[in-house]
């Protein structure tokens, strides 16, 4: 076998480790761009202690705020805005969106054009590489973009898109995850990323581009993840016992995406994103269930013991609490139905609720992408998962 392996080269991972962060920027620099999202960061009781600490360690703050998925106009804002300012550090604090913006923002200040040129399939250039050293933290738990190697940059209409701005050094530097800082998402959030995280757990999982190291990760976060989104989403969202599973999951789920790609549920996230305003981990946690479902019956017809629905059927026996079953086609489809169960108790949004419409699923099929998915589905079975979930 062989395969290549991509992850940061230094992870902190546990409640409190935030209180790492001014020593961290301080062994790059003395001059910090910070990016953060909107409210919540500044809301909670980390953020003063957070400025208090960054001032006793001398440490010059740039502050930029981000509220909304990036757009390559506001990427190109920042860096021109910031680019004279001799940036020795660039650290990320927020969602997934945050952390997509640092990484691109942190990419292209090496760079004069505007980062449309460098975004895979719709740019005509290549990126060297060469960045400004970037910390990721995720107040989230979800994306796994701490650990990723892509920025998604998004820009929103008829002709929109959803595209990575892609190089294996665009690795966060460093990535603190600290569960703490998720105690105060909104369920409706946690929820969202959470089965966004679980998505890119299992999609990577049954990938045709897996590997040993990969199906290892995916299936030891999808056992510590068990049911902890459901108890942080709907009966304990201080849990910290849940909170930590959910932090755990979402940045092995960064690695296992970057690692081995992902399947239909992103490659309809990728067309729907650039064409609605949705967020990303709704399009992911109100499609998955359907999604795996055609997979499962669609590999079954194929062969019903074939590696993608072993893997399907263990990912069920770490996930449900019921009785193990030992068919293996009996436990994928258990699967669907614990998915379906979660998509339900969770309260995911169909995409109707968004202006998706049957006109529009034509469209959004032409379009959608299978590279990575374990089977190949066809225009009729895709169009049917989105019928399912309007």
């Amino acid at each position: 076998m062989a395969f290549n392996f991509f992850a940061n080269p230094h992870l902190h991972f546990g409640p409190g480790t935030i209180k790492c962060l001014p020593e961290l920027i301080t062994s790059h620099g003395k001059t910090l761009l910070l990016i953060t999202g909107a409210r919540s960061l500044q809301k909670s009781d980390h953020w003063p202690r957070l400025l208090d600490a960054l001032k006793k360690n001398s440490i010059r703050v740039y502050q930029t705020v981000v509220k909304t998925e990036p757009s390559p106009s506001l990427i190109d804002e920042i860096v021109l805005r910031y680019r004279e300012q001799s940036i020795d550090v660039i650290a990320a604090i927020g969602g997934g969106s945050v952390m997509d913006a640092g990484k691109a923002v942190s990419a292209m200040m090496t760079k004069q054009e505007s980062v449309i040129e460098y975004l895979e399939d719709v740019g005509t250039r290549s990126h060297d590489g060469k960045k400004i050293p970037f910390i990721a933290v995720p107040t989230t738990s979800g994306t796994g973009s701490e650990a990723t190697k892509n920025a998604v940059i998004s820009q929103l209409g008829k002709n929109g898109f959803k595209k990575s701005l892609l190089h294996d050094n665009f690795v966060p530097d460093i990535a603190i995850v600290d569960p703490e800082l998720t105690l105060d998402c909104p369920p409706e959030i946690t929820a969202a990323c959470g089965m966004d995280a679980l998505t890119q757990l299992l999609e990577s999982l049954v990938s045709t581009n897996s590997s040993p190291m990969t199906d290892s990760l995916a299936l030891g976060a999808l056992e510590i993840l068990g049911d902890a989104l459901i108890t942080a989403t709907t009966k304990h969202p201080h849990d910290m016992a849940a909170r930590k599973k959910l932090s755990y999951a979402s940045y092995i789920s960064g690695l296992t995406l970057a690692n081995a790609g992902l399947g239909v549920v992103h490659g309809f996230a990728s067309v729907i994103g650039g064409a609605f305003s949705i967020p990303h981990g709704v399009i992911c946690g109100t499609l998955l269930s359907e999604v795996t479902r055609y997979n499962i019956e669609s590999l079954i017809s194929l062969d019903s013991n074939g590696p993608a629905i072993k893997k399907y059927a263990r990912a069920s026996r770490l996930l449900s609490p019921s009785p193990v079953l030992e068919n293996h086609v009996e436990s994928s489809r258990h699967l669907v139905k614990i998915l379906a169960q979660w998509t339900y108790q969770l309260k995911m949004p169909g995409l109707g609720s968004y202006g998706v419409t049957l006109e529009d699923i034509d469209t959004i099929v032409e379009s959608t992408g299978q590279k990575n998915n374990p089977i190949q589905l066809s225009a009729k079975k895709l169009s049917k998962i989105l019928q399912a979930r309007l």
